[in-house]
C-alpha cells in the first residue's frame, strides 16, 4: 500500500500532476531520442508528475518516411524501447511514447504505456491520413486491419494490443490514495467526427493522451489548439497533446512543437512553438474535479449507455506507487483567488458587461409582464442596493420608460452614517429618479413599545431583534410604497448572502417582488460597480457616488457605535472575509469538493508568496463559519426566495433549479471532514 499522502501535497485532494514533453529529435536515431526521452522522464519526475506523453513516433521521428521499411531502423526502435524501460524503472510515472512496432507482416504506429521498466500495453493508430502531405498509408496498417489483442514483445512477453485498451492507474485502496484511468489516440485520430477519445471518456478515461506530429501551416496552430480544447470540454477530461518539434525533416513541411494540457475546455499548459530546445509542460489536473462533472451531468452516462459498444474493451490495472509524493507539493498553477471574477482585464470587462444584461433583462421582463410601469427600492448607500439602482435605471431604459418610474427610497435607521446616508442621496439625485426618505425609527420605536423590547425604555439591548425590526420595517415600507405606487420592490440580497443566510427572513431582505442580485456574489458585485464606474456611461456625480461606494465597510448598518466616518458595524468582522466565503462557495456549488480541499486550495491560493492575504488558521475558522451558515443555518430562507436570474455557471441557490436541498438538514458530515483540516 501507498504510504500515507502529506495534507499539503496535491494528491492528497484530488489532482494529479501531468507532463507532457516536445523533445528535439535526432531524425532515424532512437539511441540519441531514448536518451532525450529518459532526460525528460526523469525531470518531470522530479517535479511530481505521474504521467508524461510524448510525440508521435518520437523514438525515430516521424519525417522517416520509407525508412520505416528498413530493419535497422526498426531494430533500432526496439532496442531504444529497452533502453528507455531500463533507465526508468525507479521512477513512478506513467510514459507514453511512440514508435514504429512490426506485429506479423503488418508495421504500425503505436503509443506504448510504460511504467517502471514495464510495458503495460501498446495502442496502435487507427486513421491514417493519406492526403496532402501525409501518405502514412503506404508504410503503416492501420489498427482496424489488425487481428490480434497481443502481440510478443521480447523481453516482456505478451503483451496487451488494440485500440480499446484504458489504463486504469491506481496509488492505494485508502479514499484519499490516486485514481485515474488514461486513454491513448494518435495524431489523426483526434480529427475524425468520432474519435477514439470519445469512446475511451464514456468508458471511463479522465485523461486522454495524444501522440502527436502535426505539421506547422498558416492558421493550422489556432484550429489545433480549438480542436484539442473543444474535445477535451466534450469528453469532461483532461487532454494531453504532444506534438513533434525541432529535428523532423524539414524536406517539404516545418514542424512548430505544439505541445497542450487541457482540462474541461480550459487551456492549462502550451508549448512555445518553433523552438529549438526541448520543452516540458506540466499541469495539475483535478481528476475528482472532473468525476464531480460527469456525475452531475446525466447526458454523459446516457451517452455511454447509448454507445453501448463502449462498454466493451479492456482495461489494464496498474499500481501505482507514489512515494515522492509523501512530502508537500504545491499547485503549479494556482486557481483563482477570485472564481467568480475573471483576472484578466479584458475578459473581466466582457463579464461585467454580460451579468448587467442579464440582470437587466430579467427585471425588464418582470416589470413588463407584470403590467405595471413603476419599480421601488430601497437605497442603502452600500454595495447591493447601488447595484440594485444600476440594474433598476438600466431596465427602464431597455423598456424605453423614463427613470422617474424609479421610485427610490432611503431608509436611514439607528445605526446609519452619515457617509452612507450621503452616498444614497447623491447616487439618487443625480440618477434622475423620484427620490425620497423616510426615518424609520419613529416606526422601529412603536414596534419596540409593543413588544416590550428593553430599547424603548432607553436599554442600549442591540440583540437579534432590535436588528430585525429596522430590517423588517424598511421592507414593510417598500412593499407598502409599492402598493401606493403600482410598483414593483427589487429586492438587492446578493449570492453570498443568499448562501450564509445574512438576511432577515420573510418581512426583511430576504424579500421582495424580484431579486436581481441573488445569482451575483459579493466579490462580483464590487467589479460590477466598478466596471459601472469605469465604462462612461453615467454622470460625474453618480461615477464619483459609485467610486465612494467602493471604499466603503460592508455592514447591514442596525447596531449604533462610535463610527464617524462611516459604518459602526462591519460584516466580515462578524462572519468572516467575503473573498474566502465567495471562494468556499463557488468549489462547493460548482463542483461538491469536500472542506479539506477548500482549505487546502484556498492556501494555495492566499496563502503563498509576498501577496498573502490570509493566514491557515483564518481560512479554518472562516469555512468552518461557512459550513455552519450554509448547511445547518441558512436553507429553509433559500427554500422559499424570491424569482432572480442565474447569472453564471458557477451555479445559483434557486431552489427551482441549481440548488434543491431540505431545509432542515445539518452540517455533521462536512463539519467531520472539516476537522481533518491541519492546525
Amino acid at each position: 500500500m501507498s504510504p500515507a499522502i502529506s495534507f499539503q501535497n496535491l494528491y492528497a485532494h484530488g489532482f494529479i500532476r501531468t507532463a507532457v514533453a516536445v523533445p528535439r529529435v535526432t531524425l532515424a536515431d532512437p539511441a540519441a531520442n531514448a536518451s532525450e526521452t529518459v532526460r525528460l522522464v526523469k525531470q518531470a519526475h522530479e517535479q511530481g508528475a505521474c504521467v508524461i506523453a510524448f510525440p508521435e513516433l518520437g523514438l525515430t521521428g516521424y519525417s522517416c518516411e520509407d525508412l520505416f521499411h528498413q530493419e535497422a531502423l526498426l531494430n533500432s526502435a526496439l532496442d531504444a524501447l529497452q533502453i528507455l524501460a531500463i533507465q526508468t524503472t525507479a521512477d513512478a510515472i506513467v510514459i507514453v511514447v511512440g514508435m514504429p512496432l512490426r506485429c506479423g507482416d503488418h508495421l504500425f504506429n503505436v503509443g506504448v504505456v510504460l511504467f517502471q521498466g514495464q510495458v503495460l500495453g501498446i495502442v496502435p493508430k487507427t486513421y491514417l491520413p493519406n492526403y496532402r502531405e501525409f501518405y502514412e498509408a503506404r508504410q503503416f496498417t492501420s489498427a482496424a486491419d489488425s487481428n490480434t489483442q497481443e502481440i510478443h514483445l521480447d523481453p516482456w512477453g505478451s503483451v496487451p494490443f488494440g485500440t480499446d485498451l484504458l489504463f486504469e492507474m491506481r496509488g492505494g485502496t485508502k479514499k484519499e490514495d490516486v485514481k485515474f484511468t488514461l486513454g491513448v489516440e494518435i495524431c489523426e485520430d483526434l480529427w475524425v467526427p468520432v474519435p477514439p477519445s470519445s469512446l475511451a471518456a464514456l468508458r471511463g478515461a479522465q485523461v486522454l493522451i495524444n501522440l502527436s506530429a502535426s505539421p506547422a501551416s498558416v492558421g493550422k496552430a489556432e484550429y489545433r489548439r480549438d480542436l484539442v480544447n473543444q474535445q477535451s470540454a466534450r469528453c469532461v477530461a483532461a487532454y494531453l497533446f504532444s506534438g513533434a518539434g525541432f529535428g523532423e525533416s524539414t524536406t517539404d513541411l516545418a514542424w512548430d512543437g505544439h505541445g497542450m494540457i487541457c482540462e474541461n475546455g480550459h487551456v492549462l499548459s502550451e508549448s512555445e512553438r518553433f523552438q529549438t530546445q526541448s520543452q516540458l509542460l506540466l499541469a495539475d489536473i483535478d481528476i475528482q474535479r472532473l468525476s464531480q462533472e460527469r456525475m452531475r451531468l446525466n447526458t454523459f452516462a446516457a451517452n455511454a449507455t447509448i454507445l453501448s459498444k463502449v462498454n466493451q474493451g479492456r482495461i489494464i490495472l496498474t499500481p501505482l506507487k507514489l512515494t515522492q509524493k509523501t512530502k508537500p507539493l504545491d499547485l503549479i498553477s494556482i486557481r483563482p483567488r477570485f472564481p467568480y471574477v475573471p483576472s484578466l482585464s479584458v475578459e473581466r470587462d466582457a463579464r461585467c458587461h454580460e451579468v448587467i444584461q442579464i440582470q437587466v433583462q430579467g427585471l425588464a421582463k418582470r416589470l413588463s409582464a407584470s403590467g405595471l410601469n413603476n419599480l421601488v427600492i430601497g437605497v442603502s448607500g452600500g454595495l447591493d442596493s447601488t447595484l440594485g439602482l444600476i440594474v433598476a435605471a438600466l431596465a427602464l431604459d431597455l423598456l424605453n420608460l423614463p427613470r422617474t418610474h424609479l421610485l427610490a427610497w432611503t431608509l436611514p435607521g439607528f445605526a446609519t452614517s452619515a457617509r452612507t446616508k450621503d452616498q444614497a442621496m447623491r447616487l439618487m439625485q443625480s440618477l434622475g429618479c423620484q427620490t425620497a426618505e423616510i426615518d424609520i425609527r419613529p416606526g422601529c420605536m412603536q414596534v419596540f413599545k409593543d413588544i416590550g423590547h428593553p430599547y424603548a425604555e432607553g436599554k442600549q439591548q442591540y440583540d437579534i431583534t432590535f436588528e430585525n425590526v429596522q430590517a423588517g420595517e424598511r421592507t414593510s415600507l417598500l412593499f407598502r410604497l409599492a402598493n401606493q405606487h403600482s410598483a414593483l420592490v427589487v429586492g438587492t440580497s446578493d449570492l453570498s448572502e443568499v448562501a450564509l443566510g445574512w438576511s432577515t427572513y420573510g418581512v426583511g431582505d430576504h424579500m421582495a417582488h424580484y431579486h436581481v442580485n441573488a445569482s451575483v456574489p459579493k466579490t462580483l458585485v464590487q467589479h460590477l460597480i466598478r466596471w459601472s464606474s469605469e465604462n462612461g456611461q453615467w454622470n460625474t456625480e453618480f461615477t464619483r457616488a459609485l467610486q465612494d461606494v467602493l471604499t466603503t465597510d460592508i455592514s447591514p448598518e442596525l447596531v449604533p457605535g462610535n463610527s464617524v466616518d462611516g459604518p459602526s458595524q462591519s460584516t466580515e468582522s462578524a462572519i468572516g472575509p467575503y473573498a474566502l466565503h465567495d471562494f468556499f462557495l463557488y468549489g462547493l456549488l460548482r463542483f461538491g469538493y469536500t472542506p479539506t480541499k477548500l482549505a487546502w486550495l484556498a492556501q494555495q491560493s492566499w496563502c503563498h508568496g509576498p501577496d498573502a492575504v490570509y493566514t491557515k488558521k483564518e481560512i479554518k475558522t472562516t469555512l468552518h463559519t461557512f459550513l455552519k451558515r450554509f448547511f445547518a443555518g441558512s436553507q429553509f430562507k433559500r427554500s422559499c426566495i424570491a424569482n432572480a436570474p442565474k447569472v453564471g455557471s458557477g451555479g445559483s441557490l434557486s431552489p427551482r433549479g441549481d440548488w434543491r436541498a431540505p431545509s432542515d438538514s445539518d452540517a455533521t458530515v462536512w463539519l467531520k471532514d472539516w476537522e481533518n483540516i491541519p492546525d
